[in-house]
């Protein structure tokens, strides 16, 4: 975007079994064991997201932390170590996200509704 933030916007459609979407970014497997959260710099339209993240691209399990947004910039906290494992919607009966590598993040809207959206992303960052 111009202002120098990304921008994930669209409309959610009900057709086709969706009720869904999102975006991902894929990355070369980082080291993140020395990190306790994620912080996420954004401005949402007052609907809840997700942050996802996987210790690789293979594997099936995202790990979800999820969030409201305010309609305002704000400041999201993340504990890695807390974020739940799910597929296709579901959670799983696995540990939590162990919080040693990532390989890939993504934002997803899934509020089951058709709807539109935008979620602007100014930073990410590990602490």
């Amino acid at each position: 975007d111009v202002d120098g933030y990304g921008k994930f916007f669209g409309r959610v459609s009900l057709e086709n079994n969706g009720g869904f979407s999102s975006i991902q970014y894929n990355f070369k497997a980082i080291d993140v064991a020395e990190y306790e959260k994620a912080y996420i710099r954004l401005k949402g339209d007052g609907k809840r997201y997700q942050f996802r993240v996987k210790s690789s691209r293979s594997e099936r399990a995202s790990y979800v932390h999820e969030f409201e947004t305010n309609g305002n910039w704000q400041t999201i906290e993340v504990p890695l170590r807390q974020m739940h494992p799910t597929f296709r919607g579901n959670r799983l009966n696995i540990p939590d996200y162990p919080g040693e590598r990532m390989a890939q993040l993504r934002f997803l809207i899934g509020n089951g509704k058709a709807e539109s959206f935008e979620l602007k992303i100014d930073q990410i960052w590990l602490k």
